[in-house]
């Protein structure tokens, strides 16, 4: 399955995942961690449990360290 992350006010990133992936699984090859990120479904969080049940998802850091 192939997945567009956007990171707010970041990069975009094309992703390809197996059709069984959860939104997490899309975190792991752009070096994000689920826990410091919300990822968003439509404007929506949705759990980074859950299998993706999209092709397109919007990621919002929770935490920026400088």
């Amino acid at each position: 399955m192939h997945v567009t992350v956007e990171v707010a006010g970041e990069d975009t990133h094309e992703v390809d995942v197996a059709e069984d992936a959860t939104y997490a699984d899309l975190l792991a090859p752009i070096d994000l961690s689920p826990h410091e990120v919300s990822v968003l479904v439509e404007d929506r969080p949705v759990p980074t449990d859950q299998p993706v049940e999209t092709d397109h998802v919007r990621v919002v850091r929770l935490i920026k360290g400088g």
